[in-house]
């Protein structure tokens, strides 16, 4: 525990260093003409910010200890001196844990909190009609969950079904906090219920897929343009009628990754390319982040928010109004409240378990 803390502390050292780098980096007359180095160096500024502060903080409290303890192993101090210096080394003790603690939280989770914008896409699995009507359910969940929170939801493209199901639906959500509450849904998801379409009321168990997507700024991501062919057709709506005349709907292909992107939600084509750059953009960035990930979890095994789609995560019961996490062994029989948007409760268990198996591993 003292090695995990001096590493820590000597990590803390090294942020605060940094820290000052960037500030006198950011008063340079060079640095303050061109924008986007001076952007990035305040993205990175905004990051420390917050940990440099409450360390800063620690060190005033370790050094008002530090006083206090000398106050206390002088036999010539006076004695009302002595019980003051011994009452603020208690208080300032307890600021020290506090302030560590809280330390270590925003290590283990800053990165996260930092991207305020995700892509979902939800793709009905196996099970026919009742499993996009359930890739609808969960589209809903995560929507109305998305309004307690005060975060904006934009459609960007959906494939619907003669029930209102979806085959494939894909939609952004941008608010503060977003990546760290949502980034845990990615993976299958399972449902067991009687559906609409089942006559003689057998339960059926059915499946959709989330992957969620970070979206990064232009900064995070770089495609060269010569790296995507763009491929511009006509739009095509439910039954073969056309949504335009106009040649709208865009496809774009990355070559060396080979991820490829349609869409024709839009009449407009500059609106379609425009979407389908967030969500190639998101797909490139994530393909370069499941690397990263693959190579770091090589070395130590995480699993929550890896967002394999192969990978059962979750399992919605309708019968017994239960739902179970199944990477936290979670059951919660609140079902009809969680599929109306109330996925707190359940959020905050992944948030907690994913914190703890980051502390162990910082």
């Amino acid at each position: 525990m003292a090695e995990e803390k001096d590493s820590l502390l000597v990590k803390l050292e090294q942020i605060e260093s940094r820290y000052g780098e960037i500030e006198k980096q950011i008063a340079e007359p060079e640095i303050a003409r061109d924008s986007a180095r001076l952007i990035a160096l305040s993205k990175e500024q905004g990051k420390l910010k917050a940990i440099v502060k409450k360390y800063r903080q620690y060190k005033k409290a370790a050094a008002g200890i530090g006083e206090a303890e000398q106050i206390l192993s002088d036999d010539t101090a006076d004695e009302d001196f002595r019980t003051l210096a011994k009452e603020e080394m208690q208080q300032l003790e307890g600021e020290k844990t506090s302030l560590l603690e809280e330390i270590t939280n925003s290590m283990v989770m800053a990165d996260d909190m930092d991207i305020d914008s995700v892509i979902m896409e939800i793709r009905a699995g196996t099970g026919g009609e009742e499993a996009a009507l359930f890739a609808r359910d969960l589209y809903e969940m995560y929507t109305r969950y998305a309004e307690t929170r005060r975060w904006k939801v934009e459609s960007l493209d959906f494939s619907g079904t003669e029930k209102n199901g979806f085959r494939e639906v894909i939609f952004g959500v941008k608010g503060p906090g977003v990546w760290s509450e949502l980034g845990y849904e990615g993976g299958g998801h399972r449902v067991q219920r009687v559906p609409e379409t089942e006559s003689q009321g057998r339960v059926h168990t059915s499946a959709a897929t989330v992957a969620v997507l970070p979206e990064p700024e232009e900064l995070d991501v770089q495609i060269a343009p010569e790296d995507v062919v763009e491929h511009v057709s006509r739009s095509g709506g439910p039954g073969g009628q056309s949504v335009n005349k106009l040649n709208s709907a865009i496809k774009l292909e990355h070559i060396p990754t080979g991820i490829t992107v349609s869409m024709q939600d839009e009449k407009s084509q500059h609106k379609n390319r425009a979407k389908a750059w967030r969500v190639i953009r998101s797909r490139i960035y994530e393909h370069h982040m499941s690397k990263k990930r693959a190579e770091r979890d090589s070395q130590r095994k995480t699993m929550i928010g890896s967002g394999d789609r192969s990978q059962k995560i979750r399992t919605y019961n309708f019968p017994q109004n239960r739902v179970t996490d199944h990477r936290i062994n979670l059951s919660l029989y609140s079902l009809d409240k969680v599929m109306a948007g109330d996925m707190a409760e359940i959020i905050a268990a992944l948030k907690d378990y994913d914190r703890q198996q980051r502390l162990k591993n910082l």
